[in-house]
């Protein structure tokens, strides 16, 4: 016989039936509580609303900070600082240089500037091209760039053939070059590119209210955040080009080009900087050229350097001389050479912490604290920035007394 079941008191069942609920009760109103406190405890006036235009010199002025917490090792040598954003911005734009068909190799490139930079600061955007943008491209590119997009077509003079040139001579040059395996050895396009970049982008009536550019090109990549301004950056540390990567020209397409120079040297010595950086392009004091040169797909300079005369001088010499048609002169060693030339070794700045890529070479910053502060999505390891031989930073910072990272073997 099983035993005889115990009878709950009945305030004891009570209890027990209603604790459940007791503790939502009372959850409920600790909650209530809370609330009141904390709306309380504010400000009784409503939310002001903010706009657009008073949020970004705030951000603008934190990404500014934040920038300054650290330091690639090539600023602190270059003994540069970051400027403090004011809001307001420096006459400057991007220029890039692209043909209708380049439209969907440039859109990564355009985002990849925008997302990591311009998108803080809405500069614009200057887009130039020896035949008229098609609709789809200024739609495409307007949608995409947050400053302003300006589309222009380049003079018929300026993308030619001068009066000049021997076209039969011109024509030899290009098939012997062909046989020889010369990258771009046939093109004439390409040699007008060279041309128009050496010697004319900065003329066109689009860039007449700018003083400084950054040239972008298609296909490539930015791999770090850009936390300051990089205009107001370069005029305020009194820098007029700036560079990433440099490397070394084929020789076979300027055999004559370092010839050239030295007679605009002798011909034009008014021009030269007595404290220059022409030992970056000469190991022997200027008698020979030692085929090191910025690569001129990423530059960020000022407009006036292209402007001057020293510059006009020796541009009109060159083009004289007819290296771009008899021969494959680039734009990036004239520019370079000049640079070299015409400006003092603290007017140049190595940007090192902003992670670039062209197809064929990548710079990614070899300090990981940078790659970290910048967000940098690059592989250290494919960083060709201080290679040996054909590339040439460790050349540069030779000619500027500068000491390489530690990282650097």
């Amino acid at each position: 016989m099983q035993p005889k079941k115990k009878l709950m008191p009945k305030s004891a069942f009570l209890v027990k039936k209603y604790e459940r609920h007791f503790r939502m009760m009372f959850i409920a109103f600790v909650t209530v509580l809370c609330f009141v406190f904390f709306t309380r405890s504010g400000s009784s006036e409503p939310a002001a609303a903010v706009t657009p235009k008073e949020v970004e010199p705030a951000v603008s002025h934190a990404l500014a900070e934040k920038s300054q917490l650290l330091k690639p090792h090539a600023d602190i040598v270059q003994n540069v600082f970051y400027p403090e954003d004011d809001g307001k911005r420096e006459n400057a734009t991007m220029v890039t240089l692209a043909r209708n068909k380049d439209l969907y190799s440039l859109v990564t490139s355009v985002r990849h500037v925008e997302d990591r930079f311009n998108k803080n600061y809405h500069y614009d955007w200057v887009f130039l091209n020896d035949e008229p943008f098609s609709e789809e491209f200024k739609a495409v590119m307007t949608a995409l760039v947050s400053g302003t997009a300006k589309f222009g077509v380049i003079p018929t003079e300026h993308w030619s053939f001068p009066d000049w040139i021997d076209q039969d001579k011109a024509a030899q040059v290009r098939q012997q070059m062909k046989e020889d395996e010369i990258i771009y050895g046939d093109s004439i396009s390409y040699r007008h590119m060279c041309r128009y970049e050496s010697g004319f982008f900065w003329r066109h009536e689009l860039l007449n209210d700018y003083a400084w550019y950054w040239r972008v090109e298609p296909d490539i990549e930015l791999f770090c955040d850009i936390n300051y301004d990089v205009f107001k950056f370069m005029k305020q540390n009194n820098k007029k080009y700036g560079f990433i990567l440099s490397v070394s020209e084929y020789e076979k397409t300027i055999p004559t080009l370092w010839e050239t120079t030295k007679n605009f040297k002798k011909e034009f010595p008014q021009h030269i900087k007595k404290n220059n950086l022409e030992s970056f392009v000469s190991d022997d004091g200027g008698k020979t050229y030692n085929m090191c040169h910025f690569w001129s797909n990423f530059e960020i300079a000022s407009l006036d350097l292209w402007r001057s005369p020293a510059y006009r001088d020796y541009f009109d010499y060159l083009d004289k001389a007819g290296g771009f048609f008899y021969e494959r002169w680039g734009d990036a060693p004239i520019h370079s050479i000049a640079a070299a030339l015409f400006l003092e070794p603290e007017e140049f700045h190595f940007f090192d912490g902003i992670g670039y890529y062209h197809p064929g070479f990548t710079s990614c910053p070899v300090e990981e604290p940078i790659r970290l502060q910048n967000k940098c999505v690059c592989n250290p390891a494919k960083d060709v920035t201080w290679g040996k031989g054909y590339f040439c930073t460790r050349q540069y910072f030779k000619a500027r007394g500068l000491k390489v990272p530690k990282e650097v073997r």
